[in-house]
């Protein structure tokens, strides 16, 4: 606040000016109304006439292009639908005739003398052959099936010459060999002249029709050969109930793509989708009708847009009628038709907007001219409004005067009262009340507040100085804690310097002060090395608590030379004696010998070990999983074996690896873990610990974490 000509900006001064301002402005409206009322009823009038007109336009607009657009865009749709269909329905039949041909002859299969068939011969690349490919370590020439599938050959080759569609056509034998029907011998063969491995059994193709044991359509691939994009139809061949292979032909998509985009020039946005939901063709680049293969392509019926995908579902099903959509926040008019031979929808987008650019023209010329006459009838009551605006200003000036006067004697105490505060900001002194505040007002009550708020202050301060004495007690008892917790775990390393013949490491990282998460190993005797890793439900003290007694209790068992077996059984059944608080503990308990690396093993409800064996990668071992300990008395456990040979290692982990959430509350994972795990050659236990806490670390960055996080691993040296 400050002062001008001894008024008080932004003081009640100013605030009691304004308040009689205000009303003096709300009379000086009523005056103003009864003059200018009649100049606004005939504007009311002449607004209301030219609204009504300009609605009564854009409806008629829009139901005239609405009608238009839906007895139009529906029937093309599905003309489109049709001609696209047209397109498959020759590559259907052709594999159907293959199909039949190869049932037949595998039907007779043990009558039929044995076709010739050969490898892929680079000379003559550019003419339609028969190559036999196989896949890698499969010996084409002690094939069973591939002298019955060769009398195909001449048939396969005459269907590939007549048809001005397929790419190739083929059959995929059930012991890993193919004979394939194309142009394109030379490169069947790398850059050292080797005939390429054809994984026959893994292609997409082949796996579809053998689990389906339909004819099946693919998504859009990659053709093996050329790259081009292409859709491939296949059918399983089967003779009473045992598959031989798959036959099928690939079709390329250069025809079919420029088709989409010609017809989309005239009706917008056009594209085909098929039976999974997917983008197969797009005359938009758009990122909601993206063309992606099937591996990346999204289903379209799970859209997060929810009238998109509900849109999608019905055009694979049926003809749809008119439809209004919004893609990418931009509104569309809508029509889909199914195309009967492979099972997909052909859609048709017509930007609504630009269907009501005529409607458009036609509102802005009809403002125009009220425009123009606007302008006449302002300028025939400006002179009007100039007279009005003289008298408001008289006004103005005489009540402004009134109000400094009366705000004057009003605002005395309250400058007092802000004086004192400031003052007492400055210096400390605390607010107490004065005879000037005594004006049997609401002045008055807000002085009094201020004194008890100001007693109620200073007992607060008392109160908070308590409060963080004892807080700060408490975090030094808990950081106590944590240290006990951590100095009852093994955590000096090497473990056992003068045990050679293996090496063992083990980290916990709490997620608060004290963890309910435990490791532990020990010798048992001089061959035998206990290990234990386990994850008591709930966090903070009482875990740590019940992880404490887990400890014990089972180091105890184990040490009298019970199995791994029975140590989980009596420890669970001590627990359970006593746990009026329904806490438990999942928990893995094993028995290295050291002299031969087998290790015995029990698991109560605790995490798959993961395992890696000379030469090969980190892997899961799902073992089998026994009840939770303290969840229930009297349970059994079942054993099993690990045999850990030289340079051969075993990791143990608790849930707190991966559940790990990043801020995007994405977990870790046990996928992602193991990628981690595999991604460069672990040496020695600690040095596979400290990469994957490392990796941990850098997917959960800044996120809190809520969950401890426990780690062991142990190999043979």
């Amino acid at each position: 606040m400050r002062k001008w000509l001894g008024l008080t900006i932004g003081g009640l001064q100013q605030k009691i000016l304004n308040l009689v301002l205000i009303f003096m402005l709300a009379m000086i409206g009523v005056f103003s109304a009864v003059s200018f009322y009649q100049s606004k009823k005939l504007s009311k009038t002449v607004k209301e006439a030219r609204d009504e007109q300009q609605q009564a336009i854009e409806t008629v607009s829009q139901d005239t292009m609405h009608q238009v657009i839906n007895g139009t865009l529906v029937k093309t749709t599905a003309l489109q639908a049709y001609i696209a269909d047209d397109m498959f329905a020759d590559l259907k039949s052709d594999v159907m005739t293959m199909q039949t041909l190869a049932q037949q002859l595998f039907s007779h299969k043990d009558t039929i003398t044995p076709h010739p068939f050969s490898l892929p011969d680079a000379s003559k690349n550019g003419q339609p052959t028969a190559q036999v490919l196989h896949e890698k370590g499969v010996d084409y020439k002690n094939s069973k099936y591939l002298g019955v599938a060769a009398h195909m050959s001449e048939s396969m080759i005459a269907m590939y010459k007549s048809s001005g569609k397929l790419s190739n056509c083929f059959i995929g034998l059930a012991d890993g060999t193919h004979i394939c029907i194309d142009e394109q011998s030379a490169n069947k063969y790398d850059k050292n002249g080797t005939l390429s491995d054809f994984p026959v059994r893994e292609r997409p193709w082949y796996i579809s029709a053998a689990e389906k044991k339909q004819l099946c359509f693919s998504g859009i691939e990659y053709d093996t050969y050329t790259r081009k994009l292409c859709v491939t139809c296949s059918a399983p061949v089967i003779v009473d109930g045992e598959l031989y292979g798959v036959v099928g032909a690939d079709i390329f998509l250069d025809a079919m793509d420029d088709y989409v985009k010609n017809a989309a020039n005239s009706t917008g946005l056009l594209c085909v989708i098929n039976n999974e939901g997917q983008v197969i063709f797009s005359s938009d680049g758009g990122s909601a009708f993206k063309v992606e293969t099937a591996a990346n392509a999204s289903d379209l019926r799970k859209s997060a847009n929810t009238e998109l995908a509900d849109f999608i579902t019905k055009s694979l099903k049926e003809r749809t009628d008119l439809t209004e959509l919004t893609v990418n926040e931009k509104p569309y008019y809508a029509a889909g038709a199914p195309m009967e031979t492979v099972g997909w929808t052909v859609v048709t987008l017509v930007d609504k907007q630009a269907t009501e650019v005529p409607a458009q023209q036609m509102i802005d010329q009809y403002d125009e001219i009220n425009r123009n006459a606007q302008d006449a009838f302002d300028e025939s009551s400006a002179w009007s409004k100039t007279t009005t605006m003289i008298m408001i200003a008289l006004l103005l000036i005489l009540g402004s005067a009134s109000a400094l006067w009366v705000a004057s004697k009003i605002v005395k105490p309250v400058e007092t009262m802000t004086n004192d505060i400031i003052d007492g900001g400055k210096t400390g002194k605390l607010f107490e009340m004065k005879d000037i505040y005594k004006t049997n007002d609401e002045i008055e009550v807000l002085a009094q507040s201020f004194d008890d708020l100001t007693k109620k202050i200073v007992q607060y301060i008392k109160d908070i100085t308590q409060i963080t004495k004892e807080k700060e007690r408490i975090g030094t008892e808990l950081e106590l804690a944590r240290k006990i917790q951590a100095d009852m775990l093994p955590n000096i390393y090497p473990a056992f310097p003068d045990r050679p013949e293996f090496d063992i490491y083990a980290s916990m990282r709490p997620a608060k002060e004290v963890g309910g998460d435990f490791y532990d190993f020990y010798l048992i005797d001089k061959d035998h090395l206990g290990m234990v890793i386990a994850d008591v439900s709930g966090k903070g003290v009482p875990a740590a608590l019940f992880m404490m007694m887990s400890r014990i209790l089972i180091k105890n068992y184990a040490m009298m030379g019970y199995s791994p077996a029975q140590v989980l059984e009596q420890t669970n059944n001590s627990i359970c004696m006593n746990n009026k608080e329904d806490m438990f503990v999942t928990v893995w308990y094993g028995v290295l010998e050291i002299s031969t690396g087998k290790i015995t093993a029990a698991n109560a409800g605790h995490e798959f070990p993961i395992i890696k064996k000379q030469g090969g990668k980190y892997e899961l071992l799902q073992d089998k999983h026994g009840f939770v300990i303290g969840g229930m008395e009297g349970m059994k456990y079942a054993e099993y074996e690990i045999q850990l040979d030289s340079g051969e290692m075993l990791f143990l982990y608790t849930d707190g690896v991966p559940e790990a959430t990043d801020g995007e509350n994405k977990m870790y994972g046990t996928d992602r873990l193991l990628e981690a795990m595999n991604s460069k050659e672990h040496t020695d236990p600690l040095e596979l610990l400290g990469s994957i806490t490392d990796n941990v670390d850098q997917f959960v960055g800044e996120a809190d974490r809520f969950d401890d996080m426990t780690m062991l691993a142990v190999t043979i040296k």
